[in-house]
This record gives structure tokens, C-alpha cells and sequence, in this order.
């Protein structure tokens, strides 16, 4: 596959699309090394099935190495990326790995946007599969069915998320692609919204004369790229116009139906197990791939109700004899938020407590007024500190930015709780039967989890 190149080193490997990459690589016979700051759930899986981690960076981790791998969120003065350069030995981004790997299959497929991409990545995976096409698969979460961010199928086809962050996704070209949304986002890689709409409009334009981009025109960010797109273009969505449709739509807890139209014509009920509109975009999202693939609607019916979701997408953690649901989200941006609540609300009466992890300075900084806005849909707000991953500290921005500006927005029931080992036995005090808790946040908020039930049950 890669000549004579055998060794595979990832710098920053338990990141979740780094792990995932080395996981396949490894099942695919090479031999695959990895070092990262801190160790993990993910570092550990990965050791566990052969792989050899190092905690922490060193100069010789690399030896032996005939390639290194680094993810966006690592410095270009990392010690292993000095010595790989100083030995003269290929350091790639792991965006060049990921389009080096969609040429293993005939058929490859990439799904993009804003939100959602490891969900249709996740659906997409379950329809493929139910049809007997055994696809491969490099995703961004881990999916509840497999236990895994990634699937090595021995068929001809291969799924894998498109991320925007630093125009990695520019370096793909797939034959098939999916874009969910388009917010404005990653403002410290993009000067404005043009300029990342720019790069979704490139990005479709990478999929070749024959293939197809399949466009949710919902969202007028993304719809108004269409004139740009060179390639075939198919629509989905709840927009009237939408080639692909979705109707009639019903929430009842984590039960989201809705009857399937395709150019006007219906086709049937569909069902998923996970709640919101978001996930209905999303399933047509899949829906719309396994349609241009002469995928018979029977399979993606099947595939979709099989569905059992990915870790950390509105994932019931624990409901207590007093039906308190403790639920966990990757929300971070405030769509994500806003979909997060209105999903909530939409399959449930229960009163909501949203515990909020900010992530990052900049997005915080850039969009501390929205958060506030869409947190007023939350009965009750705890907000902790910012969670800054790859940046440093900005003078004058933190967490409380939020809290303030949803007091100020009237939110009567706002608190900030610094410490997160303080936020269980706040709510020890405060929650109620019948609550739901949900922890949203890109960092690691969800690890607050058992210890929010831990003191609500005794």
C-alpha cells in the first residue's frame, strides 16, 4: 500500500481521529507506534490490541520510524517531529494520512460540516453494513455498537469524517461527500464565514466528475455555496425543495419518526434511536448516500432503526429510581448547544440542568453571547472553567463571560463552579425526580458523570 514504508509513528496518537487511524493501520498490518502527553481510554485500547505508546514526547520515540504523523494539535517544535525532520524522514499531517488511506477502497466517502459528521458517518456505517458491504471506516467518536472509532471492512468501500479545522479536509478527494451544515467557526483558521464557506465549496469541488455531493439546503450558510459546486449536487433536508426529504416527523424520548420522501414521492417510515431534528438531518444525510449507492430502502430502513448511536452524542449515562437522567454531549458551539436542548425538550418534559464546559479560549471569546442565548433554554445553568486544549490563556477571557451574559439575559438560575469536583455535591443540593443533567463540552466534562450520580443516589 505505501511501498516500502512499514513503520507508522503518530505523534499526539490519542486524539480521537489520530487513534482511530492508528487502530486501522495496525489491522491492516503495519506496525504502528504513538506517543501522546497524557495516556487515556484510547491509549490503552490501543496498547492493549499490540500497539506500542509512549506517554510523553521524546526525540527517541521515533526510531525506527519510516513516517511520522502528527495531529492539528500538535507544535511544530515537538521534540519527534525535530528528530523525524533531522533524520530526513517524511513528517506528514494527519489529514495526508487520511487521503492516502480513502485510496484503499474503489468507493470512498467523506462526510463534512459544522456538527453532525460523526453521526451520518455512524449511520451511513450501519446502513453499509446491514446491506453486507463490510466498509471500512475512520470516524470521530466512538460508536456504541462497534466500541470503536473505526471499522476494517473487506469490502469496497470506505467512510471517513471531513474536518474543516486547519482546511485539513482540503487535502481529500473523495468519490462521494455529504456536507450537514455550515457555522461560522474555527475563527482562529478562517478570517470570516466567506472564507470558510470558501473551503466547504473547494472541498466539494474535490470529488471527482462521476461522483455526487449531497448538500442539506436547511441551512442557508451551506445552500448558498450550491452556484459554486462544479460536481453532481443532490439535496436533502425539511425544505420543500429537498430532493431528499424528510416529514411527518415525531418525537417521543429518545424516538425520533419521520416518513421519507424522495423527489416528491414517499417512500416510508423511518426510525432512529436518538432524539431531535438534528438527527433526522443527519439520518437523511446517510439516507441520501445509501440512495445514490442503489441501496434498496428496506436496508436503510433496517440499518437506521439498528442504529445505537455514538459515545458521548446525547448518551444516556444513568436514570436513578427517581427518573433523574444524567445524559453526556459533546456540544461546544452553540448550535451544537441549541440542538442539544431543542432535542431534549422536543422527547421530554423533564426539567434541565445543563452543566457546561466552555471549549477553548477563542470560541469562547467569539461566541460567549450565543451560548449565553441558547443556555436560556436550560431550567438550570452551571457553568465551570474553560477547557483550553491546544491554546493558552487570553487575557480577559473566561467562563464567567457566559455566566454574566445569560444574567444578563434574564436567566434567573445561573451558577459558576471552578472546580469540577464541586459540581456533584451542588447538585446533590439542587436536583430534583424527574431532572435531567446533561453535561455538554469538547474536554473532559463527561468524567463528572458518575460522580453526579454517585451523589444524587446516596
Amino acid at each position: 500500500m505505501f511501498g516500502k514504508t512499514n513503520h507508522i509513528h503518530f505523534v499526539g496518537i490519542g486524539g480521537i481521529g489520530m487513534s482511530g487511524m492508528a487502530e486501522l493501520l495496525h489491522k491492516l498490518d503495519f506496525n504502528v507506534s504513538g506517543s501522546d502527553q497524557n495516556l487515556s481510554e484510547r491509549t490503552d485500547s490501543l496498547t492493549e490490541m499490540g500497539l506500542t505508546i509512549t506517554e510523553g514526547h521524546s526525540a527517541s520515540n521515533i526510531n525506527g520510524a519510516d513516517v511520522v504523523v502528527y495531529s492539528s494539535a500538535v507544535q511544530l517544535d515537538n521534540p519527534e517531529i525535530l528528530s523525524a525532520k533531522a533524520k530526513q524522514l517524511p513528517v506528514i499531517r494527519r489529514a495526508e494520512m487520511l487521503a492516502e488511506l480513502l485510496k484503499v477502497k474503489p468507493v470512498s466517502i467523506a462526510i463534512a460540516g459544522t456538527h453532525g459528521k460523526t453521526s451520518t458517518c455512524s449511520m451511513i456505517g450501519e446502513i453499509l453494513t446491514v446491506a453486507e458491504l463490510s466498509p471500512t471506516m475512520v470516524i470521530g467518536g466512538i460508536v456504541n455498537k462497534f466500541q470503536s472509532n473505526n471499522i476494517s471492512g473487506n469490502g469496497d468501500i470506505i467512510v471517513v469524517e471531513a474536518d474543516e479545522f486547519d482546511r485539513s479536509f482540503l487535502t481529500l478527494q473523495p468519490t462521494m461527500s455529504i456536507i450537514t451544515n455550515l457555522d461560522l467557526e474555527h475563527l482562529d483558521c478562517y478570517e470570516n464565514l466567506e472564507d470558510l464557506q470558501g473551503a466547504f465549496a473547494q472541498f466539494a469541488n474535490a470529488v471527482p466528475f462521476y461522483g455526487r455531493v449531497g448538500i442539506c439546503i436547511d441551512h442557508s450558510n451551506l445552500a448558498s455555496i450550491i452556484p459554486q459546486i462544479k460536481r453532481p449536487v443532490v439535496t436533502f433536508g425539511f425544505h420543500k425543495n429537498a430532493e431528499v426529504r424528510a416529514t411527518q416527523l415525531h418525537f417521543e424520548n429518545n424516538q425520533s419518526k419521520f416518513e421519507l420522501l424522495v423527489k416528491g414521492k414517499p417512500q416510508g417510515l423511518l426510525n432512529i434511536h436518538v432524539p431531535g431534528e438534528h438527527n433526522i438531518i443527519n439520518a437523511l444525510g446517510a439516507a441520501t448516500l445509501a440512495l445514490e449507492l442503489d441501496i434498496p430502502f428496506e436496508i436503510i430502513q433496517a440499518g437506521l432503526d439498528q442504529y445505537a448511536g455514538v459515545k458521548r452524542r446525547f448518551d444516556i449515562k444513568y436514570t436513578t429510581e427517581s427518573n433523574i437522567m444524567i445524559v453526556d454531549d459533546y456540544a461546544h458551539h452553540p448550535s451544537e448547544v441549541s440542538a442539544t436542548l431543542n432535542a431534549a425538550k422536543s422527547g421530554w418534559s423533564n426539567r434541565i440542568i445543563s452543566i457546561f464546559q466552555p471549549h477553548l479560549f477563542t470560541r469562547t471569546r467569539d461566541f460567549y453571547k450565543d451560548f449565553a442565548l441558547e443556555f436560556l433554554k436550560s431550567d438550570i445553568l452551571i457553568v465551570t472553567n474553560i477547557y483550553s486544549a491546544r491554546e493558552k490563556p487570553i487575557k480577559g477571557i473566561t467562563a464567567k463571560m457566559i455566566v454574566h451574559e445569560a444574567q444578563r439575559l434574564g436567566h434567573q438560575k445561573v451558577y459558576y463552579i471552578d472546580e469540577q469536583d464541586d459540581i456533584a455535591p451542588q447538585l446533590k443540593e439542587i436536583s430534583r425526580a424527574n431532572d435531567m443533567i446533561i453535561t455538554m463540552g469538547a474536554g473532559n466534562i463527561w468524567r463528572q458523570c458518575e460522580r453526579i450520580y454517585e451523589a444524587i443516589i446516596n
